[in-house]
């Protein structure tokens, strides 16, 4: 059974996660939301840092770490709290300080999790210590990961991937991108296969980069891929098509990142909710938790609301975590996760803006910033539809062409 208490050992780096966040996220925030597509040059002093932390099992992009869990496992009997617990706290706290800097933390993208999960022990060596973007949407295929159409095809000792990628999450600037793409156009999702195409490949083209609403810290990117060539083994996993089930060990990769975007969700709700208490507070509006919510004023009973909704979030995406470091199938709870506090902390934010009045939604105040930003955290590695169509087919035990 979870144990709701944060382990010692993950409370001393989530901490030290929190002081990232106030101390360097925080006060740069507002410049690189106005400077979009400036790389912010401060946070190359985190890059050795965060590898620390990593080697520790708390990186920010290990999301899985399957090797050390079952060595951990053998070691000793009973739950354990190891890399996936620890990720989403730690990313918890950097949002707590800014999302879209802590997704462009050098060497923490979200295709490190695709590695880790599914990469051979020799790739997870050759591809150690990089910074790898993850490039899966495409102009015709978003939410419906399955309707790829970027095309890889074996020549001798490499594979020529043609195709277009939009909404890469560092697709400028980061050292590797894993590309999702398929070897057999006929077979379906079975082959789909990710591989990793690292910068400065001939046929890899940063075309454009996206003006967005929010994370303007980071870049989004969409990639060109034209007969560009990458070595054979950098094929994550085999290229073997199996009719049944082939496409779950891609898929296995939603399982580690959505837990992690539901901790960004929860992080930067939770610094938009401790804003509002502090400006609330100050005019007198303070959550009374002796008496009935009906009975409080609006904006203090709203608070108390909006408290409920975010831990209801924070547990959520710990389960989902937790399940993940002891070996549990955590593919439903990863979606509930994600879904959930995609979902709260767009509403929270926009909550926190309208509650705090004028100074809310001016520049003086980082609530309207939180507000924009919050809402990808809705968007990005599945929309709020997409995950509650997946939790329904969960829960009815229907596959994706019975239920769509």
């Amino acid at each position: 059974m979870i144990n709701l208490e944060i382990p010692k050992r993950l409370q001393a780096v989530a901490t030290m996660a929190h002081d990232i966040g106030a101390s360097l996220f925080r006060p740069i925030s507002r410049k690189y939301d106005r400077a979009e597509h400036a790389y912010p040059k401060e946070l190359d002093a985190l890059r050795p840092i965060l590898a620390g932390m990593d080697d520790g099992g708390a990186g920010v992009g290990a999301a899985k770490g399957l090797s050390r869990d079952k060595k951990d496992r053998e070691a000793r009997k009973g739950p354990k709290n190891g890399r996936n617990l620890a990720t989403v706290l730690n990313v918890m706290e950097l949002c707590w300080g800014d999302l879209g800097l802590m997704l462009t933390i050098p060497g923490q993208g979200l295709g490190n999790a695709a590695i880790a999960a599914v990469a051979t022990p020799e790739q997870k060596q050759k591809f150690k210590g990089k910074w790898a973007a993850m490039a899966i949407t495409e102009p015709g295929a978003g939410s419906d990961s399955a309707a790829i159409k970027t095309t890889a095809v074996r020549d001798g000792d490499d594979w020529v991937l043609n195709g277009e990628k939009i909404f890469v999450t560092c697709g400028e600037r980061a050292d590797v991108i894993v590309v999702w793409a398929t070897i057999d156009p006929s077979a379906g999702r079975a082959a789909i296969k990710s591989f990793v195409v690292e910068r400065g490949t001939p046929g890899l083209e940063v075309a454009r980069l996206e003006h967005k609403l929010g994370i303007r810290a980071s870049d989004t990117a969409t990639l060109v891929l034209t007969d560009c060539r990458v070595p054979a083994e950098n094929l994550l996993g085999t290229a073997e098509i199996k009719r049944r089930g082939g496409f779950a060990g891609v898929m296995q990769t939603f399982d580690n990142t959505r837990p992690v975007v539901a901790a960004m969700a929860v992080g930067v709700a939770q610094a938009a909710l401790e804003r509002t208490r502090e400006l609330l507070g100050a005019g007198g509006v303070k959550p009374d938790y002796r008496r009935m919510p009906q009975l409080c004023p609006a904006a203090a009973a709203e608070l108390v609301r909006l408290e409920a909704e975010l831990e209801a979030a924070r547990l959520l995406t710990l389960q989902a975590a937790w399940m993940a470091d002891n070996g549990k199938p955590n593919s439903r709870q990863a979606s509930i996760a994600k879904a959930k506090a995609g979902r709260m902390a767009t509403e929270l934010t926009l909550k926190c803006v309208e509650l705090c009045g004028p100074v809310g939604y001016s520049e003086d105040e980082l609530l309207e910033k939180w507000a924009r930003d919050a809402k990808i955290c809705d968007i990005f590695e599945g929309t709020q539809q997409i995950q509650l169509l997946i939790i329904a087919r969960s829960l009815l035990g229907k596959s994706s062409r019975q239920l769509r």
